[in-house]
């Protein structure tokens, strides 16, 4: 099973960029799809974006589209979630996953802050 770790969150100024990292643990995790996940205070859990094994298929949400870059590399067994242009509204512990199949991830690492201030 894949265990996964997030890392890079931090404080950054309105218009900064942070980069987040995920790392996984697991014979399996080069062969997976992993999403990205965020969750703000007082909401539900959405999705960021997400990448295909082989990084030649990635997905976004119309919200960072342009600003957010998720980018794999699977001999280091990392999953980079690259944030430009942040926005208050990104404000929220960010996640990774492996994608379970039928739209369903699993194996939740324990999350990463991210805090923009305006």
């Amino acid at each position: 099973q894949v265990q996964l770790v997030e890392s890079g969150g931090g404080l950054v100024q309105a218009g900064g960029s942070l980069r987040l990292f995920c790392t996984g643990s697991g014979r399996t995790f080069s062969s997976s799809r992993i999403g990205w996940f965020r969750q703000a205070p007082g909401k539900e859990r959405e999705f960021v974006a997400a990448i295909s094994w082989s990084g030649g298929s990635t997905d976004y949400a119309d919200s960072v589209k342009g600003r957010f870059t998720i980018s794999r590399d699977n001999a280091k067994n990392t999953v980079y979630l690259q944030m430009n242009s942040l926005k208050s509204e990104d404000t929220a512990v960010y996640y990774c996953a492996v994608h379970m199949g039928r739209g369903e991830y699993g194996s939740w690492g324990q999350g990463t802050q991210v805090t923009v201030s305006s």
